[in-house]
């Protein structure tokens, strides 16, 4: 897939840990192997880049440029040399995984260590842009994405759109998609107790709030059943977040309207 974009600052961003993560849940699977698939309408037009300082665009622009003049570099002095035995490598020395003599070879000649420390410093400068600490979970990465997907989606209904390439695009173009999430409260949901709760108002405590509601049922369950675990909690609202935990990875949808953890 080719994205046109000249700017290294979106390579960044889309090399990031924060992108793969979203990619990684988006996006659809293939084969034997279950291998994901980037699919662009779910993994790019969706994905909220974040709204960097000039000074966070030019750090995440600098890097980018130095990682893929790296992995170019490694190539052309070692033209058998794949991105993906590269990469390959990396994931096996961030697992903490022994290397074995061809690995080793790869590493050597990919200058793996390298690679790695690019990616680590990418990782921390895009979560600076996005106001996160570098250490975020995947997990609370995936939320608050969909939150600021939401966020976005809004904005552009009422006619503010953060175009990627202002001097190209069409200003009737596409609003970002919200990956169908619909509700506006939030609220963190206590396991155990018999008191409800009431919804807070951010979006990713909501998620998380029902998440846990969930996680507390030993079976399956309605939205219906799991809207009872809180005050003013509109049944359709909490089958919304459902949908999009289900998405993430986050829940399962054992037969229509019945979710189980």
């Amino acid at each position: 897939m080719n994205i046109a974009l000249d700017d290294a600052f979106y390579l960044g961003v889309l090399s990031s840990r924060v992108h793969v993560s979203w990619a990684l849940a988006a996006g659809s699977r293939l084969g034997v192997g279950n291998d994901p698939v980037y699919v662009k309408t779910t993994c790019f037009d969706t994905f909220p880049f974040p709204v960097a300082t000039d000074e966070q665009k030019h750090r995440i622009h600098e890097l980018g440029e130095s990682l893929d003049a790296h992995r170019k570099r490694q190539q052309a002095q070692h033209p058998r040399l794949t991105i993906t035995e590269m990469y390959n490598v990396l994931a096996s020395l961030r697992a903490g995984e022994p290397l074995s003599e061809r690995e080793r070879g790869i590493h050597e000649q990919g200058l793996v260590s390298v690679l790695r420390g690019l990616h680590d410093d990418l990782d921390k400068a895009v979560c600076d842009a996005y106001g996160w600490e570098q250490d975020i979970p995947d997990e609370e990465i995936l939320l608050r994405l969909v939150a600021l997907n939401h966020e976005r989606a809004e904005e552009e209904r009422g006619g503010r759109v953060r175009w990627l390439r202002p001097a190209y695009q069409h200003p009737q173009g596409t609003a970002q998609g919200s990956l169908d999430i619909k509700g506006e409260q939030a609220t963190k949901a206590v396991a155990g107790s018999k008191a409800k709760t009431i919804f807070p108002t951010n979006l990713a405590e909501q998620a998380r709030a029902v998440r846990n509601a969930l996680s507390a049922h030993s079976g399956v369950v309605t939205p219906a059943q799991l809207a009872k675990s809180f005050q003013r909690a509109r049944v359709d609202r909490i089958e919304e977040l459902l949908q999009t935990l289900v998405l993430l990875g986050q829940a399962r949808q054992v037969e229509e309207g019945r979710y189980a953890a």
